[in-house]
């Protein structure tokens, strides 16, 4: 990140170069007033005369003074912050894993069973006016629910979801971009910004790759939030043979960094809701940069009310 994106105005930055030598200067001074000063045989005298100054005070002021200036100059160059405001209008993509691992029990009831409860809970915490869409991921990924506000909708396509064989991750995130290309229009034509809610429990077994497909959303400017789920130690029984299937969160995390989204992992149904709850908030706000001058500018006024509260006090003959 460059200073063009800190701040509006960089170039009154320069004016920071001041700082080290008005330190150098104050250095200089106070060498140079230890050299030439008086010195009294009788300092009794020279105490009752002239009040002893504190050197930590006087020091503070000049240190206040100097902050003061530098949190000044900062508000001067009209600095960026970043603040976190809700969306209006959003399409969410809820992908969840449908393959025949979703059928273990290490999650009660079952994986898939606690996945459709929880999903259900994340689709009623989401703002009414965002739309939704639910991506079933098998070996034949395939739009469940098209882009819509109707929760209701939403709800029965989650409870009309079966196991399917196949895992084609890369294939479900496609069907997922294209599912945000179904959302309706705002009213200047333009798509609302889109996020990718992926949740599967283990890793892909059908092409294309999942990294190409995280490469399209990423330059789309779609974010996948991944939930590798279930735990380790997970198997199903297929064809008669108990089948370990353990999470990919190393592929969850690298398709969540990939495009700029965020990982998680749960491995129960507690752990579910909260990984969810998390989601909502977050897919619900955006970050937007907002110029925070005021707020510099308070820092400057309050280490100039210290710089010279610690003067006044240099001047104070104390008991």
């Amino acid at each position: 990140m460059n200073l063009g994106e800190l701040f509006l105005n960089p170039e009154r930055l320069w004016w920071w170069l001041l700082i080290p030598l008005l330190v150098a200067l104050y250095v200089w001074l106070t060498r140079r007033k230890k050299r030439t000063g008086m010195r009294y045989t009788n300092t009794a005298v020279l105490g009752a005369v002239i009040p002893r100054q504190s050197q930590w005070r006087r020091h503070l002021a000049v240190a206040m003074s100097l902050l003061s200036l530098v949190t000044i100059i900062a508000a001067w160059a009209r600095p960026n912050g970043v603040e976190r405001v809700p969306r209006e209008r959003a399409t969410v993509v809820l992908v969840i894993d449908v393959s025949q691992s979703m059928l273990a029990t290490d999650v009660k009831p079952s994986r898939l069973e606690a996945a459709k409860q929880r999903s259900k809970e994340f689709v009623a915490a989401l703002p009414a006016r965002y739309n939704l869409a639910v991506v079933a991921l098998s070996g034949n990924p395939a739009v469940k629910l098209p882009p819509s506000t109707d929760r209701d909708l939403a709800r029965r396509a989650i409870d009309a979801l079966t196991v399917a064989d196949g895992t084609a991750v890369g294939a479900s995130l496609t069907t997922a971009l294209a599912a945000i290309q179904l959302a309706p229009k705002g009213d200047d034509g333009s798509i609302a910004p889109g996020a990718v809610v992926l949740l599967s429990d283990g890793a892909n077994t059908v092409p294309p790759s999942p990294k190409q497909a995280a490469d399209e959303l990423a330059k789309a400017g779609v974010a996948v939030h991944t939930i590798a789920y279930g735990t380790q130690n997970g198997s199903v029984d297929l064809d008669g043979k108990r089948e370990p299937v353990p999470p990919d969160r190393e592929l969850m995390q690298s398709l969540a960094q990939a495009t700029g989204g965020t990982f998680h992992a749960a491995e129960n149904a507690g752990q579910l809701e909260d990984v969810y709850r998390d989601l909502s908030s977050q897919v619900g706000f955006e970050e937007v940069k907002k110029e925070t001058t005021a707020l510099w500018a308070g820092y400057g006024l309050a280490f100039a009310v210290v710089a010279a509260l610690a003067a006044v006090s240099l001047g104070a003959r104390w008991p």
